[in-house]
């Protein structure tokens, strides 16, 4: 079986928790986006009572992510003048949206987050036995938060001291999204996990919808800020020098811009 009723209440979690979206949309994206699974992580961990050391450590890697995230996003919201004044922007799109549409926004973000975790709920289903794979996947889980929680606190240092320039300090120095390369590594770690417990071909559809869609978005986001930093430093030398010879993804792959891609917008 592949829909399950267990799988159905972490439908539900993801559900509720995202569900902020309805008083911003972009939180179904942001804020619910980590609340959902911080939340699917602790449904994962208490849930299944045969829970392994393996799986303990995956689902607190998971709680750690969205908690981060969600909090991390709170605060800037909070305290950051030049990140509320883009929120304020985006605040008229919200008041202009209907209740129907913010609908059909909030059902595929819930369809992805629960995808994005399915390898580790279909390991504790399936009951099956941590490897050595499994491991390695768990290690790549554990380095794209690092990366990612490092990333998102050099960048607040750099803003602190300039909240008008672009970051290249830390992290930034040798790839010019690290945040996004972070939650890359994370999920593509949570598939590695899977590669020995999942055990029929809808398990690994469902899997890979998630991993492709989460893959999907964070190159969406990489060409989205790409495009925003050209709007705003474009003109500086600097820029255009940190831009030229910095990676903006992958460290020392040769790939400088993705504003070309343009079946990246969403």
């Amino acid at each position: 079986m592949v829909f399950t009723s267990e799988l159905g209440m972490l439908f539900l979690v993801a559900a509720l928790l995202c569900s902020c979206g309805f008083y911003k949309f972009l939180y179904f994206f942001s804020i619910g986006y980590g609340l959902a699974i911080a939340g699917e992580g602790i449904f994962l961990l208490f849930y299944f009572k045969h829970s392994s050391l393996f799986t303990i450590l995956a689902c607190l890697i998971l709680i750690f992510f969205g908690l981060r995230l969600a909090s991390y996003l709170l605060i800037r919201e909070a305290k950051n003048k030049v990140y509320r004044k883009v929120l304020s922007q985006i605040s008229l799109d919200n008041e202009s949206m209907n209740l129907l549409t913010k609908t059909f926004i909030w059902i595929p973000c819930i369809i992805l987050y629960v995808t994005q975790v399915s390898p580790i709920f279909f390991g504790l289903y399936n009951k099956t036995q941590a490897t050595l794979t499994s491991y390695i996947g768990l290690v790549l889980m554990a380095c794209g938060v690092a990366l990612e929680a490092i990333a998102d606190l050099q960048k607040t240092k750099s803003k602190k001291k300039d909240p008008h320039t672009f970051c290249t300090t830390g992290l930034y120095k040798w790839v010019r999204c690290p945040n996004y390369l972070g939650e890359i590594v994370l999920w593509t770690g949570v598939l590695i996990t899977g590669f020995d417990s999942l055990i029929s071909i809808g398990q690994w559809i469902i899997a890979l919808i998630g991993y492709i869609g989460i893959l999907y978005v964070m190159l969406s986001g990489t060409r989205r800020l790409e495009i925003r930093q050209d709007e705003t430093y474009g003109q500086l030398k600097a820029y255009k020098k940190y831009k030229a010879k910095t990676p903006i993804l992958i460290p020392f792959l040769p790939l400088y811009s993705v504003k070309s891609c343009k079946w990246l917008k969403a």
